[in-house]
């Protein structure tokens, strides 16, 4: 999985450098954003290496990311505007745009939802592990009935060979 934000630097047709980078618009608003919408599902997948090389359909580049937004000069210049013009809107929310009083009042509004968010996922996650218990408990049960009987099958088939065996007839020339 990349990192928010990734980017591929390469040679454009002309040999210079270009910085090659997904946005919100050109994921959700192109029909080559469609593709890699299917074909890269996960979080952070859709805005990665690969999805960048296919969507611009790049074979040659170094992949470049990074999670220092401290300050744009840890950026190229069509980066910096990009980030500036909201451009990535959707793909997360870096530590260092905001001023601080504002990012803190931010981290506590995001702590404040995420513990609400993870207190109505426990009744339900205890319930799944319940129910899966209950599942898991009757495969095992099935299973072993299964596998009993599988067994018995087994010897009962073993049991012929050796019968068979048994009658020196039956027996490759060298057991003989």
């Amino acid at each position: 999985m990349c990192e928010f934000l990734s980017c591929v630097k390469a040679k454009d047709k002309k040999g210079k450098d270009k910085w090659y980078f997904l946005t919100h618009d050109r994921i959700h608003n192109t029909p080559r954003g469609e593709i890699i919408q299917k074909k890269y599902p996960g979080v952070g997948e859709v805005i990665g290496h690969s999805a960048i090389r296919e969507y611009y359909h790049l074979r040659s580049g170094k992949n470049w990311e990074c999670l220092d937004f401290s300050t744009p000069k840890n950026f190229p210049a069509i980066i910096v505007n990009a980030i500036k013009r909201g451009e990535f809107r959707g793909f997360g929310t870096p530590a260092g745009l905001l001023s601080f009083p504002l990012d803190d009042k931010y981290q506590a509004d995001r702590q404040t939802l995420d513990d609400k968010y993870q207190a109505d996922l426990k009744p339900l996650y205890d319930k799944y592990w319940a129910d899966r218990q209950t599942l898991d408990d009757k495969y095992r049960a099935d299973r072993q009935t299964l596998d009993d009987k599988y067994q018995a099958d087994l010897k009962t088939l073993d049991d012929k060979y050796w019968d068979l065996f048994a009658d020196p007839k039956n027996r490759a020339e060298a057991w003989r």
